[in-house]
């Protein structure tokens, strides 16, 4: 049955790290996998210009990290369905996709853990969903349906030139969201050393990497299941190459919403 292959998944992932305490797994479970058609968690992305429809590259090399570094755990996926034209015109068609989605997910899939994500042009639709600064083409998600929304990330945002980093903006995403911008790439990076291939082919797979793995750990923290406080993909551990849970290394804390790799990217002024 698929809850109690899904309740044995997350009980592996943390080992003897995260201990059952209230679900038997012979018992009835909680509503959170109580149907087929209800995933534990939903990637809703919005690609970049000019590319083909569907999740696009980063979309892609970012859940396909994220299933790696979640052990495999069933992640549904919800490309954004918008023009994602030269003319940078249809962001608030595509925030609208996003947000009608992330309504009828919720609504049907109450448990179902939101991702919300977006490259490029795609960041721009992110940025209107969530209610960020700057950003008036559309209405937000409204705030009843934010809670479903588990971790933003965002790659190549122009909001890091105009409106501030996302951890940084007045909204309830703003809390769980991380803003990734290689350091030369001019979409989202004032200042010297920008070269269009930053924008391009700076993304993979070092900064969807570390999106994954900020994303896997609001995924084992957010609402249900209830395992217990410890996760193996603390916010201030780093983990090297692999397909599964590693034992952490301890690294400096940072601030929240980012998370510590090399090299490191730009976050609007600074490089920390």
């Amino acid at each position: 049955m698929f809850v109690r292959r899904a309740v044995r998944r997350w009980a592996q992932l943390g080992a003897s790290a995260l201990v059952l305490t209230a679900i038997p797994l012979t018992a009835p479970v909680a509503p959170w996998a109580a149907a087929d058609d209800c995933p534990i968690a939903e990637v809703v992305f919005a690609r970049g210009t000019d590319e083909p429809a569907g999740m696009g590259r980063v979309g892609d090399a970012m859940v396909n990290s994220l299933r790696r570094q979640t052990g495999g755990l069933p992640i549904r996926t919800y490309p954004v369905d918008y023009k994602a034209t030269i003319t940078q015109r249809h962001s608030g068609a595509g925030a609208k996709d996003a947000i009608d989605r992330i309504k009828s997910t919720a609504d049907a899939c109450p448990d179902t853990k939101i991702v919300l994500g977006g490259y490029s042009q795609g960041a721009s639709v992110v940025n209107i969903v969530a209610g960020f600064d700057g950003v008036n083409w559309g209405d937000p998600l409204p705030r009843k349906y934010m809670d479903h929304v588990a971790a933003v990330a965002t790659f190549g945002n122009v909001a890091g030139r105009t409106g501030g980093s996302t951890p940084t903006q007045d909204s309830p995403l703003a809390a769980k969201a991380i803003d990734l911008c290689h350091p030369s790439d001019p979409i989202c990076h004032d200042g010297p050393g920008n070269s269009w291939s930053g924008h391009t082919e700076g993304y993979i797979p070092v900064y969807t990497d570390r999106a994954a793995a900020f994303i896997a750990a609001a995924l084992l923290t957010h609402g249900t299941p209830k395992y217990g406080s410890q996760s193996p993909y603390a916010p201030q551990t780093e983990y090297g190459q692999g397909t599964g849970p590693q034992q952490p290394r301890t690294v400096r804390p940072v601030p929240p919403g980012r998370t510590s790799t090399v090299p490191e990217p730009y976050y609007g002024g600074s490089f920390i």
